[in-house]
Protein backbone atom coordinates (compact mmCIF):
# COMPACT_ATOMS: atom_id res chain seq x y z
CA UNK A 1 0.00 0.00 0.00
CA UNK A 2 1.34 3.67 -0.77
CA UNK A 3 1.46 5.78 2.23
CA UNK A 4 1.87 9.52 2.59
CA UNK A 5 4.82 10.52 3.73
CA UNK A 6 5.00 13.66 6.51
CA UNK A 7 4.84 15.96 4.17
CA UNK A 8 2.22 14.70 1.97
CA UNK A 9 3.94 12.78 -1.15
CA UNK A 10 3.98 9.14 -1.87
CA UNK A 11 6.16 7.13 0.25
CA UNK A 12 9.51 6.76 -1.44
CA UNK A 13 10.15 3.15 -0.54
CA UNK A 14 6.64 2.23 -2.50
CA UNK A 15 7.46 4.22 -5.58
CA UNK A 16 9.42 3.39 -8.75
CA UNK A 17 13.02 4.07 -8.44
CA UNK A 18 12.99 6.77 -10.53
CA UNK A 19 10.88 8.95 -8.50
CA UNK A 20 12.75 7.98 -4.88
CA UNK A 21 15.68 9.74 -6.18
CA UNK A 22 14.01 12.95 -5.92
CA UNK A 23 14.71 12.84 -2.05
CA UNK A 24 18.50 12.62 -1.84
CA UNK A 25 20.64 15.87 -0.94
CA UNK A 26 21.01 17.98 -3.98
CA UNK A 27 22.82 21.04 -4.55
CA UNK A 28 20.25 24.25 -2.99
CA UNK A 29 18.79 26.39 -5.74
CA UNK A 30 21.38 29.12 -4.79
CA UNK A 31 23.78 27.27 -6.22
CA UNK A 32 24.63 28.06 -9.41
CA UNK A 33 25.13 25.03 -10.78
CA UNK A 34 21.84 23.60 -9.79
CA UNK A 35 20.72 24.13 -13.45
CA UNK A 36 19.50 20.73 -13.65
CA UNK A 37 16.17 19.79 -12.47
CA UNK A 38 16.75 16.75 -9.76
CA UNK A 39 15.03 13.99 -10.17
CA UNK A 40 11.04 14.17 -9.56
CA UNK A 41 11.62 17.42 -9.19
CA UNK A 42 11.10 20.93 -11.81
CA UNK A 43 12.78 24.19 -11.59
CA UNK A 44 11.51 27.57 -11.78
CA UNK A 45 12.48 30.63 -12.86
CA UNK A 46 11.63 33.28 -10.33
CA UNK A 47 10.11 36.12 -12.23
CA UNK A 48 10.08 39.83 -10.26
CA UNK A 49 6.98 39.86 -8.05
CA UNK A 50 6.50 36.29 -7.99
CA UNK A 51 5.60 35.08 -4.33
CA UNK A 52 5.24 31.60 -2.42
CA UNK A 53 1.27 31.70 -2.29
CA UNK A 54 1.33 31.77 -6.20
CA UNK A 55 4.17 29.17 -6.46
CA UNK A 56 1.69 27.00 -4.94
CA UNK A 57 -1.08 27.94 -6.34
CA UNK A 58 0.47 27.42 -9.73
CA UNK A 59 1.42 23.58 -8.79
CA UNK A 60 0.18 22.32 -5.93
CA UNK A 61 -2.11 20.35 -8.44
CA UNK A 62 0.21 18.58 -10.81
CA UNK A 63 2.45 17.53 -7.78
CA UNK A 64 1.80 14.45 -5.02
CA UNK A 65 0.81 16.70 -2.30
CA UNK A 66 -2.27 16.82 -1.04
CA UNK A 67 -2.27 19.92 0.92
CA UNK A 68 -0.96 23.51 0.22
CA UNK A 69 0.82 23.36 3.50
CA UNK A 70 2.58 20.15 2.88
CA UNK A 71 4.09 21.57 -0.46
CA UNK A 72 5.13 24.59 1.06
CA UNK A 73 6.89 22.58 3.65
CA UNK A 74 8.74 20.48 1.25
CA UNK A 75 9.13 23.39 -1.21
CA UNK A 76 10.94 25.48 1.34
CA UNK A 77 12.94 22.66 2.75
CA UNK A 78 14.17 21.70 -0.58
CA UNK A 79 15.53 25.02 -1.19
CA UNK A 80 17.62 25.80 1.70
CA UNK A 81 15.38 26.29 4.00
CA UNK A 82 13.66 29.73 2.07
CA UNK A 83 12.05 31.60 4.47
CA UNK A 84 10.60 34.39 2.88
CA UNK A 85 7.09 35.48 0.96
CA UNK A 86 8.59 36.99 -2.00
CA UNK A 87 11.31 34.52 -4.34
CA UNK A 88 14.12 36.35 -5.45
CA UNK A 89 13.85 37.24 -9.34
CA UNK A 90 16.21 35.38 -11.74
CA UNK A 91 16.90 32.53 -9.06
CA UNK A 92 15.77 29.03 -9.77
CA UNK A 93 13.41 27.20 -7.11
CA UNK A 94 13.55 23.11 -6.66
CA UNK A 95 9.89 22.38 -7.04
CA UNK A 96 9.44 18.96 -5.68
CA UNK A 97 6.77 16.05 -5.95
CA UNK A 98 6.38 16.90 -9.67
CA UNK A 99 6.69 12.83 -10.65
CA UNK A 100 5.18 9.93 -9.29
CA UNK A 101 1.53 11.21 -9.60
CA UNK A 102 -0.42 8.74 -12.10
CA UNK A 103 -2.01 10.56 -15.42
CA UNK A 104 -5.07 7.85 -14.93
CA UNK A 105 -5.97 6.00 -11.67
CA UNK A 106 -7.98 2.91 -12.28
CA UNK A 107 -11.34 1.58 -10.05
CA UNK A 108 -10.49 -1.45 -7.73
CA UNK A 109 -13.14 -3.41 -8.45
CA UNK A 110 -14.42 -5.54 -4.67
CA UNK A 111 -17.37 -7.59 -4.52
CA UNK A 112 -21.14 -6.66 -3.61
CA UNK A 113 -20.79 -7.49 0.03
CA UNK A 114 -17.28 -5.66 0.78
CA UNK A 115 -17.84 -4.29 4.33
CA UNK A 116 -17.92 -0.83 3.69
CA UNK A 117 -17.20 0.92 6.85
CA UNK A 118 -17.47 4.74 5.51
CA UNK A 119 -18.14 8.44 6.65
CA UNK A 120 -19.56 11.20 3.93
CA UNK A 121 -17.66 14.05 2.51
CA UNK A 122 -18.76 16.95 0.86
CA UNK A 123 -17.67 18.21 -2.27
CA UNK A 124 -16.36 21.32 -0.49
CA UNK A 125 -14.80 19.19 2.54
CA UNK A 126 -13.28 15.84 0.59
CA UNK A 127 -10.01 17.39 -0.90
CA UNK A 128 -9.60 20.28 1.60
CA UNK A 129 -6.78 20.32 4.21
CA UNK A 130 -9.28 19.22 6.82
CA UNK A 131 -10.81 16.53 4.56
CA UNK A 132 -7.29 15.14 3.64
CA UNK A 133 -7.24 14.57 7.83
CA UNK A 134 -10.32 13.50 7.84
CA UNK A 135 -9.48 10.33 6.01
CA UNK A 136 -6.70 9.80 7.96
CA UNK A 137 -8.13 9.86 11.18
CA UNK A 138 -10.87 7.58 9.31
CA UNK A 139 -8.22 5.07 8.45
CA UNK A 140 -6.68 5.33 11.89
CA UNK A 141 -9.54 4.09 13.77
CA UNK A 142 -10.85 1.69 11.25
CA UNK A 143 -12.65 3.02 8.51
CA UNK A 144 -12.18 1.93 5.38
CA UNK A 145 -14.24 4.07 2.62
CA UNK A 146 -15.45 7.35 2.15
CA UNK A 147 -18.72 8.55 0.37
CA UNK A 148 -17.90 12.12 -1.40
CA UNK A 149 -20.03 14.40 -3.31
CA UNK A 150 -19.17 14.62 -7.34
CA UNK A 151 -23.05 16.25 -7.22
CA UNK A 152 -25.23 17.33 -4.68
CA UNK A 153 -28.54 18.33 -4.78
CA UNK A 154 -27.48 22.21 -5.39
CA UNK A 155 -26.83 20.87 -8.44
CA UNK A 156 -22.90 21.59 -8.46
CA UNK A 157 -20.57 19.59 -10.24
CA UNK A 158 -17.73 19.23 -8.44
CA UNK A 159 -14.81 17.38 -10.82
CA UNK A 160 -13.38 19.19 -14.31
CA UNK A 161 -16.49 17.89 -16.79
CA UNK A 162 -17.16 19.34 -20.26
CA UNK A 163 -20.50 18.94 -21.00
CA UNK A 164 -22.92 21.25 -22.65
CA UNK A 165 -25.41 21.41 -19.60
CA UNK A 166 -23.01 21.35 -16.90
CA UNK A 167 -24.29 24.77 -15.00
CA UNK A 168 -21.75 27.74 -15.24
CA UNK A 169 -19.98 28.26 -11.88
CA UNK A 170 -17.79 31.28 -10.59
CA UNK A 171 -14.83 29.33 -9.68
CA UNK A 172 -13.54 25.55 -10.24
CA UNK A 173 -14.72 22.70 -9.43
CA UNK A 174 -13.97 21.69 -5.53
CA UNK A 175 -12.15 18.73 -6.46
CA UNK A 176 -10.17 19.96 -9.16
CA UNK A 177 -8.00 16.66 -9.82
CA UNK A 178 -10.46 13.49 -9.03
CA UNK A 179 -7.79 10.98 -10.66
CA UNK A 180 -5.19 12.32 -7.69
CA UNK A 181 -8.28 12.35 -5.10
CA UNK A 182 -9.08 8.39 -6.07
CA UNK A 183 -5.16 7.92 -6.10
CA UNK A 184 -4.58 9.20 -2.66
CA UNK A 185 -8.01 7.24 -0.94
CA UNK A 186 -6.56 4.13 -2.53
CA UNK A 187 -3.36 4.72 -1.24
CA UNK A 188 -5.17 4.74 2.19
CA UNK A 189 -6.64 1.91 1.66
CA UNK A 190 -10.26 3.20 1.41
CA UNK A 191 -12.71 2.37 -1.12
CA UNK A 192 -13.87 5.50 -2.83
CA UNK A 193 -17.72 6.33 -3.59
CA UNK A 194 -18.41 9.09 -5.82
CA UNK A 195 -22.07 10.27 -4.70
CA UNK A 196 -24.62 11.59 -7.58
CA UNK A 197 -27.50 13.14 -6.39
CA UNK A 198 -29.40 12.43 -9.16
CA UNK A 199 -32.93 14.10 -10.27
CA UNK A 200 -33.39 17.01 -7.19
CA UNK A 201 -30.55 19.13 -8.86
CA UNK A 202 -31.13 22.86 -8.20
CA UNK A 203 -28.50 24.06 -10.70
CA UNK A 204 -29.43 22.03 -13.60
CA UNK A 205 -33.15 23.47 -13.27
CA UNK A 206 -32.18 26.99 -12.42
CA UNK A 207 -30.33 27.12 -16.06
CA UNK A 208 -32.11 24.47 -17.99
CA UNK A 209 -35.62 25.54 -17.09
CA UNK A 210 -36.91 23.24 -20.09
CA UNK A 211 -35.09 20.35 -17.69
CA UNK A 212 -37.76 20.90 -14.81
CA UNK A 213 -40.88 19.48 -13.48
CA UNK A 214 -43.58 21.68 -15.71
CA UNK A 215 -46.78 23.31 -14.05
CA UNK A 216 -49.84 21.86 -15.23
CA UNK A 217 -51.78 25.14 -14.59
CA UNK A 218 -49.36 27.82 -15.68
CA UNK A 219 -47.10 25.75 -17.92
CA UNK A 220 -43.89 27.27 -16.15
CA UNK A 221 -40.95 25.15 -14.13
CA UNK A 222 -43.08 23.80 -11.33
CA UNK A 223 -41.93 24.42 -7.29
CA UNK A 224 -41.56 22.35 -4.46
CA UNK A 225 -42.79 24.38 -1.83
CA UNK A 226 -42.09 27.60 -3.59
CA UNK A 227 -38.27 25.89 -4.44
CA UNK A 228 -37.52 25.05 -7.96
CA UNK A 229 -35.23 22.01 -7.38
CA UNK A 230 -36.70 19.05 -9.05
CA UNK A 231 -35.45 17.96 -12.93
CA UNK A 232 -38.22 16.10 -14.77
CA UNK A 233 -37.28 12.60 -13.42
CA UNK A 234 -38.66 11.08 -16.65
CA UNK A 235 -36.87 13.08 -18.96
CA UNK A 236 -34.68 11.68 -21.23
CA UNK A 237 -32.12 14.62 -21.05
CA UNK A 238 -31.47 14.79 -17.44
CA UNK A 239 -31.10 10.82 -17.40
CA UNK A 240 -28.03 10.74 -20.12
CA UNK A 241 -26.80 13.13 -17.82
CA UNK A 242 -26.50 12.22 -14.97
CA UNK A 243 -26.07 8.81 -16.26
CA UNK A 244 -22.85 10.14 -18.12
CA UNK A 245 -21.71 12.21 -15.12
CA UNK A 246 -21.32 9.12 -13.34
CA UNK A 247 -19.75 7.25 -16.17
CA UNK A 248 -17.03 10.33 -16.48
CA UNK A 249 -16.71 9.36 -12.47
CA UNK A 250 -15.35 6.06 -13.27
CA UNK A 251 -13.00 6.95 -15.63
CA UNK A 252 -11.19 8.50 -12.25
CA UNK A 253 -10.23 6.10 -10.33
CA UNK A 254 -13.96 5.71 -8.45
CA UNK A 255 -14.74 2.53 -7.13
CA UNK A 256 -18.32 3.14 -6.78
CA UNK A 257 -21.37 5.37 -8.19
CA UNK A 258 -23.83 6.14 -5.42
CA UNK A 259 -27.31 7.34 -6.47
CA UNK A 260 -29.00 9.75 -4.13
CA UNK A 261 -32.44 11.35 -4.88
CA UNK A 262 -33.30 8.59 -6.98
CA UNK A 263 -37.12 9.60 -6.96
CA UNK A 264 -39.71 11.85 -7.82
CA UNK A 265 -40.21 15.03 -5.55
CA UNK A 266 -42.81 13.76 -2.49
CA UNK A 267 -43.55 17.15 -1.20
CA UNK A 268 -45.71 20.23 -2.59
CA UNK A 269 -48.96 19.99 -5.10
CA UNK A 270 -48.23 16.95 -6.67
CA UNK A 271 -51.48 17.06 -9.05
CA UNK A 272 -50.02 20.24 -10.33
CA UNK A 273 -46.61 18.20 -11.35
CA UNK A 274 -46.23 17.41 -15.06
CA UNK A 275 -43.85 14.98 -16.51
CA UNK A 276 -42.06 13.84 -19.56
CA UNK A 277 -43.43 10.08 -19.17
CA UNK A 278 -47.24 11.54 -18.98
CA UNK A 279 -46.99 11.75 -22.58
CA UNK A 280 -44.77 9.68 -23.81
CA UNK A 281 -45.43 6.74 -21.43
CA UNK A 282 -49.52 7.40 -20.66
CA UNK A 283 -49.93 4.08 -18.71
CA UNK A 284 -46.55 3.93 -16.77
CA UNK A 285 -46.69 5.22 -13.26
CA UNK A 286 -43.75 7.14 -10.75
CA UNK A 287 -42.71 3.04 -10.16
CA UNK A 288 -42.49 2.50 -14.05
CA UNK A 289 -39.79 5.72 -14.54
CA UNK A 290 -37.90 5.43 -12.15
CA UNK A 291 -37.41 1.45 -12.34
CA UNK A 292 -36.42 1.69 -16.24
CA UNK A 293 -34.08 4.45 -15.61
CA UNK A 294 -32.11 2.11 -12.79
CA UNK A 295 -31.90 -0.55 -15.54
CA UNK A 296 -30.49 1.79 -18.25
CA UNK A 297 -27.84 3.10 -15.67
CA UNK A 298 -26.83 -0.41 -14.34
CA UNK A 299 -26.70 -1.82 -18.30
CA UNK A 300 -23.92 1.31 -18.60
CA UNK A 301 -22.01 1.16 -15.54
CA UNK A 302 -21.92 -2.40 -14.49
CA UNK A 303 -19.81 -3.28 -17.52
CA UNK A 304 -16.97 -0.68 -16.23
CA UNK A 305 -16.18 -2.68 -12.85
CA UNK A 306 -17.66 -0.52 -10.84
CA UNK A 307 -20.58 -0.99 -7.99
CA UNK A 308 -23.89 0.91 -8.24
CA UNK A 309 -25.72 2.02 -4.81
CA UNK A 310 -28.26 3.67 -4.30
CA UNK A 311 -30.10 5.80 -1.63
CA UNK A 312 -33.82 5.37 -0.46
CA UNK A 313 -36.09 6.17 2.02
CA UNK A 314 -36.28 4.13 5.15
CA UNK A 315 -39.79 4.98 5.22
CA UNK A 316 -39.83 3.09 2.18
CA UNK A 317 -39.46 -0.36 3.82
CA UNK A 318 -43.08 0.28 5.43
CA UNK A 319 -44.69 -0.22 1.64
CA UNK A 320 -47.53 2.56 2.07
CA UNK A 321 -49.39 3.04 -0.72
CA UNK A 322 -48.93 7.34 -0.77
CA UNK A 323 -44.90 6.85 0.26
CA UNK A 324 -44.61 4.72 -3.20
CA UNK A 325 -47.29 6.54 -5.58
CA UNK A 326 -45.22 9.92 -4.51
CA UNK A 327 -41.48 8.48 -4.63
CA UNK A 328 -41.87 5.74 -7.14
CA UNK A 329 -39.06 4.07 -5.10
CA UNK A 330 -40.53 0.52 -5.79
CA UNK A 331 -37.67 -0.82 -3.24
CA UNK A 332 -37.84 -4.56 -4.76
CA UNK A 333 -37.73 -3.49 -8.18
CA UNK A 334 -35.17 -0.86 -7.66
CA UNK A 335 -32.64 -4.14 -5.69
CA UNK A 336 -32.91 -6.01 -8.84
CA UNK A 337 -31.33 -3.09 -10.54
CA UNK A 338 -28.23 -2.35 -8.75
CA UNK A 339 -25.58 -3.70 -6.28
CA UNK A 340 -26.33 -2.10 -3.12
CA UNK A 341 -28.96 -0.53 -1.42
CA UNK A 342 -28.29 2.14 1.19
CA UNK A 343 -31.33 2.69 3.29
CA UNK A 344 -31.49 6.36 5.15
CA UNK A 345 -32.54 5.11 8.74
CA UNK A 346 -31.55 7.65 10.97
CA UNK A 347 -33.87 7.25 14.13
CA UNK A 348 -34.31 10.64 14.38
CA UNK A 349 -36.76 10.86 10.95
CA UNK A 350 -39.54 8.23 11.82
CA UNK A 351 -41.12 11.15 13.18
CA UNK A 352 -45.27 9.85 14.08
CA UNK A 353 -43.90 6.49 13.18
CA UNK A 354 -44.58 3.29 15.20
CA UNK A 355 -46.42 5.53 18.34
CA UNK A 356 -42.80 6.57 19.72
CA UNK A 357 -42.90 10.18 20.37
CA UNK A 358 -38.81 10.67 20.55
CA UNK A 359 -37.92 8.15 17.33
CA UNK A 360 -34.58 9.59 17.72
CA UNK A 361 -33.95 8.48 20.92
CA UNK A 362 -34.95 4.65 20.37
CA UNK A 363 -32.87 3.72 17.72
CA UNK A 364 -32.29 -0.06 17.92
CA UNK A 365 -35.96 0.17 17.70
CA UNK A 366 -36.56 1.73 13.90
CA UNK A 367 -33.16 0.51 12.72
CA UNK A 368 -33.98 -3.49 14.07
CA UNK A 369 -37.47 -2.58 12.12
CA UNK A 370 -36.74 -0.80 9.14
CA UNK A 371 -33.87 -3.52 8.33
CA UNK A 372 -36.13 -6.59 9.06
CA UNK A 373 -38.69 -5.30 6.75
CA UNK A 374 -35.97 -3.98 3.93
CA UNK A 375 -34.44 -7.58 3.86
CA UNK A 376 -38.00 -9.51 3.58
CA UNK A 377 -39.08 -7.21 0.84
CA UNK A 378 -35.49 -7.33 -1.15
CA UNK A 379 -35.07 -11.69 -0.38
CA UNK A 380 -35.61 -12.38 -3.71
CA UNK A 381 -32.89 -9.86 -5.18
CA UNK A 382 -29.19 -9.88 -5.22
CA UNK A 383 -29.18 -6.66 -3.59
CA UNK A 384 -26.62 -6.03 0.06
CA UNK A 385 -28.26 -3.87 2.13
CA UNK A 386 -25.54 -1.14 3.88
CA UNK A 387 -27.50 1.30 5.81
CA UNK A 388 -27.09 5.07 6.28
CA UNK A 389 -26.76 5.23 9.91
CA UNK A 390 -26.96 8.55 11.99
CA UNK A 391 -23.72 10.49 12.98
CA UNK A 392 -25.53 13.73 13.96
CA UNK A 393 -27.28 14.73 17.02
CA UNK A 394 -30.70 15.98 15.71
CA UNK A 395 -33.79 15.30 17.58
CA UNK A 396 -32.14 12.74 20.04
CA UNK A 397 -30.89 13.40 23.04
CA UNK A 398 -28.82 10.17 23.66
CA UNK A 399 -26.36 11.28 20.98
CA UNK A 400 -23.06 9.55 21.35
CA UNK A 401 -20.41 7.21 20.94
CA UNK A 402 -22.54 4.75 22.34
CA UNK A 403 -25.26 5.63 20.22
CA UNK A 404 -23.27 4.98 17.02
CA UNK A 405 -22.53 1.43 18.34
CA UNK A 406 -26.04 0.86 19.30
CA UNK A 407 -26.84 1.08 15.33
CA UNK A 408 -24.11 -0.39 13.86
CA UNK A 409 -24.80 -3.52 16.17
CA UNK A 410 -28.66 -3.73 15.37
CA UNK A 411 -27.50 -2.89 11.56
CA UNK A 412 -25.38 -5.86 11.56
CA UNK A 413 -27.59 -8.00 13.75
CA UNK A 414 -30.74 -7.68 11.33
CA UNK A 415 -28.17 -8.59 7.77
CA UNK A 416 -26.67 -5.30 7.37
CA UNK A 417 -23.29 -5.41 5.67
CA UNK A 418 -21.39 -2.44 6.44
CA UNK A 419 -22.60 0.91 7.19
CA UNK A 420 -22.48 4.49 6.19
CA UNK A 421 -21.96 7.45 8.81
CA UNK A 422 -24.02 10.59 7.50
CA UNK A 423 -22.88 13.85 9.53
CA UNK A 424 -23.51 16.87 6.76
CA UNK A 425 -20.68 18.87 8.70
CA UNK A 426 -18.52 15.89 8.25
CA UNK A 427 -18.50 15.79 12.13
CA UNK A 428 -17.70 12.17 12.80
CA UNK A 429 -16.13 13.17 16.50
CA UNK A 430 -18.41 10.41 18.18
CA UNK A 431 -17.54 7.48 15.26
CA UNK A 432 -13.91 8.13 16.34
CA UNK A 433 -14.52 7.48 19.57
CA UNK A 434 -16.62 4.33 18.92
CA UNK A 435 -15.12 2.82 15.85
CA UNK A 436 -12.30 1.04 18.47
CA UNK A 437 -14.59 -0.11 20.51
CA UNK A 438 -16.52 -1.90 17.94
CA UNK A 439 -13.14 -3.16 16.56
CA UNK A 440 -12.49 -5.00 19.62
CA UNK A 441 -15.69 -7.56 18.75
CA UNK A 442 -16.26 -8.01 15.19
CA UNK A 443 -18.65 -10.56 15.74
CA UNK A 444 -21.33 -8.09 17.27
CA UNK A 445 -20.15 -5.13 15.17
CA UNK A 446 -18.44 -5.89 12.11
CA UNK A 447 -16.56 -8.46 10.16
CA UNK A 448 -13.22 -6.00 9.35
CA UNK A 449 -12.88 -6.38 4.99
CA UNK A 450 -9.89 -4.36 4.44
CA UNK A 451 -10.02 -2.93 1.05
CA UNK A 452 -5.73 -2.69 0.52
CA UNK A 453 -6.54 -6.81 0.76
CA UNK A 454 -7.97 -6.20 -2.38
CA UNK A 455 -6.09 -6.75 -5.99
CA UNK A 456 -5.03 -3.60 -7.35
CA UNK A 457 -4.60 -2.61 -11.01
CA UNK A 458 -2.09 -0.82 -12.10
CA UNK A 459 -2.21 3.21 -11.77
CA UNK A 460 -1.34 5.26 -15.19
CA UNK A 461 -3.91 8.48 -15.06
CA UNK A 462 -3.95 12.43 -13.94
CA UNK A 463 -6.86 14.92 -13.93
CA UNK A 464 -6.82 18.19 -12.23
CA UNK A 465 -8.23 18.85 -8.92
CA UNK A 466 -8.30 21.32 -5.95
CA UNK A 467 -7.94 21.24 -1.97
CA UNK A 468 -10.39 23.74 -0.51
CA UNK A 469 -11.95 23.82 3.34
CA UNK A 470 -15.30 24.34 4.02
CA UNK A 471 -18.56 22.86 5.61
CA UNK A 472 -22.02 22.01 5.30
CA UNK A 473 -24.47 23.20 7.46
CA UNK A 474 -27.59 20.92 7.22
CA UNK A 475 -28.60 17.47 8.61
CA UNK A 476 -29.68 14.81 7.17
CA UNK A 477 -31.10 14.37 3.54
Amino acid sequence: MILPNRHGSLNASTVPAKVQTAVKPVAPATDPAAQVAPPGTILYAAKKGDTMPGLLHKYLWQSTYMTAAEFETAIRERNDNFKGVFLKAGQNYIIPGMDGLPTTEKSVPVPRDYEVRAIYLTGLMAASPKGVEIVKQWRKVGGNAVVFDIKDSDGWVNIPWDNALVPPMNHQPYIKNLVKYTHFLHSMGMHAIGRVAIFRDEALVVHHPELAVHSRKTGQPWTENGKLVWTDSSNPKVQEYDIALAKHATESGVDEIQFDYVRFPAEGDQKDAKFYYETEHPKWQRTDVITDFLSKAYAELHPTGVLLSIDVFGVMAWQRNVDLSHTGQDIPNMAKNCDVMSPMIYPSHFFGMDGIASPGDAPEHFIGESMERFQKITADTHVVLRPWLQAFAWRTKTYSPEYIQVQVATAKKNDGIGFLFWNARNDYSKPYVAMPVMAKDPAKFFRGDEFDKMPKPAATATAQAPIAAGQQATQGK
